[in-house]
This record gives structure tokens, C-alpha cells and sequence, in this order.
């Protein structure tokens, strides 16, 4: 991969982060406890509650994101960076390009 690459990456793992932690804070903010107090109907707190545990689930994909993505910025500059862990071949720029947290090329993703 070349020093261009690289950069160009780093930047684009730098903007995944960003808007990753926008929207970790988005779903915190939806997943505040669901007030039993708040005249909304029974069937109206039966989906917000139901809405709730979709939003923590969003939140959990999201920071685990957020850990791949960190550590994908901590390793772009090794040289295991952008090898496959399974095939030992270097994955694809543009994979890693849409997906810089990937660690297998996508014969092996398959």
C-alpha cells in the first residue's frame, strides 16, 4: 500500500469515527429508561420500550464499531495492516477503503 493510500485512509477511518461517536450519543440518548409514570397507553410504552431495546442494540454494533475502528488507526501504519488474517494476502484498497476495520480479504470473508 502505498504512503497515499495510507493517508487517505487514515483520514477516512478518522471521519468513520466521527460520525460513529455522533451516533453513539444519538442512541444513548434513545435508550433512556422508558418513564412508567408517562401517560403514553399501554400500547404506546409497549413500543417505546420495544424501540428502546432496538436502539441498544444499535448501540452495541455501534461502539463495537467504534472499538474496530480505533484500532484499525493504531495499526495502519504496521505492516500487518491490510494483510488477511486467514490467507496472509494483502486485502484489497478498495475493500479497505469501504471497510478499514476489515482483517479478511473477501475470499475469505465468503
Amino acid at each position: 500500500m502505498s504512503p497515499v493510500e495510507k493517508e487517505e485512509l487514515k483520514i477516512s477511518i478518522q471521519k468513520k469515527i466521527k460520525i460513529t461517536l455522533a451516533a453513539i450519543a444519538d442512541y444513548k440518548d434513545m435508550t433512556q429508561p422508558v418513564a412508567p409514570d408517562v401517560a403514553i397507553g399501554r400500547i404506546s410504552r409497549m413500543d417505546a420500550i420495544n424501540n428502546k431495546s432496538v436502539m441498544e442494540a444499535a448501540l452495541r454494533e455501534a461502539e463495537l464499531k467504534l472499538n474496530r475502528l480505533n484500532e484499525a488507526l493504531e495499526k495502519i501504519d504496521s505492516p500487518e495492516f491490510g494483510v488477511c488474517i486467514n490467507c496472509k494476502k494483502h486485502i484489497p484498497f478498495n475493500r479497505l477503503k469501504a471497510m478499514p476495520d476489515a482483517n479478511r480479504c473477501m475470499d475469505c470473508a465468503k
